[in-house]
């Protein structure tokens, strides 16, 4: 890590990327990010099942953006610490072409990014620190227009993000930018932490104690991730009788096949999520 980010580094405070990777049982963490999961699995013991089935949705989703869709670049926003089936290990797995562009705002993890998420010699592999808050100032960035041609589609991936991006920040405003600037064609990867589905016992403790990273943290309504995806058209979802879903499903539940085992209770993942086409 240079010197610089170092600086810019506070362990003192809890990271979502940090605090994943102790989830799922990284090293890449500090006191701060295992005191604030602890806190978390304390008041909802199923939080690691949620976050492993985050990667399951991120790995599916991927893979049906390049088989299914056609699509052959990414800009992945809060891209996290790398683990494994990273999206240009997915993606370039299928077209060794494929090129991504990673986003994050935690100097830790672009350290790590850089270091170890190396593309294939036929694709390419770009990051940039950059806050989903801030859309403009992520499509303006050089890097990721050297990377991506921003004339041909591009799968905006947005999985576990956005239930950080308070209603003061605006987060529909900033999806609806980031895809006004992709073309026609693009999708949308997005899953969202929700209240929906958590025991009620569990929501209470989450929603009206104190404990460290609860302030960055804002769960949705199905209806309101809905919101995410206006304008779009819903990708490999279904309803009863055959028909298209209009609104996302459970990410356990999105395009699961057999070698992804049974689906965890539905409780015990409460993360709603999609994939939507822009016309």
């Amino acid at each position: 890590m240079t010197s610089i980010d170092a600086l810019r580094l506070d362990t003192s405070v809890p990271h979502p990327a940090r605090r994943y990777n102790y989830w799922l049982g990284g090293k890449d963490n500090f006191e701060a990010d295992r005191a604030s999961g602890d806190a978390i699995a304390q008041r909802w013991p199923d939080i690691v099942t949620a976050v492993r089935e985050n990667r399951l949705f991120l790995r599916r989703a991927v893979r049906y953006a390049v088989q299914r869709v056609g699509v052959r670049q990414f800009l992945d926003i809060g891209t996290g610490l790398p683990t494994a089936d990273n999206t240009h290990e997915v993606a370039q797995a299928i077209d060794p072409s494929c090129r991504i562009v990673y986003v994050d705002n935690d100097p830790l993890v672009l350290t790590h990014a850089r270091a170890l998420l190396t593309s294939t010699p036929q694709g390419r592999c770009a990051y940039l620190e950059g806050d989903v808050r801030e859309p403009e100032t992520i499509l303006g960035n050089p890097v990721l227009r050297e990377t991506l041609d921003l004339g041909q589609p591009v799968a905006l991936m947005l999985v576990a993000v956005m239930h950080f991006v308070s209603e003061a920040d605006d987060p529909f405003r900033a999806v609806a930018t980031l895809l006004d600037g992709l073309p026609s064609g693009s999708l949308l990867v997005l899953s969202h932490g929700s209240y929906d589905l958590i025991p009620v016992e569990c929501a209470v403790r989450l929603i009206h104690d104190d404990y460290p990273g609860k302030d960055g943290f804002y769960a949705r309504t199905r209806a309101e991730v809905s919101a995410f995806f206006d304008g779009l058209d819903l990708l490999g979802e279904s309803q009863p009788g055959g028909g298209r879903s209009r609104r996302p499903g459970l990410i356990s539940e999105w395009r699961r096949s057999p070698q992804y085992g049974s689906a965890p209770l539905r409780s015990a993942v409460s993360t709603w999520g999609g994939l939507g086409r822009k016309p």
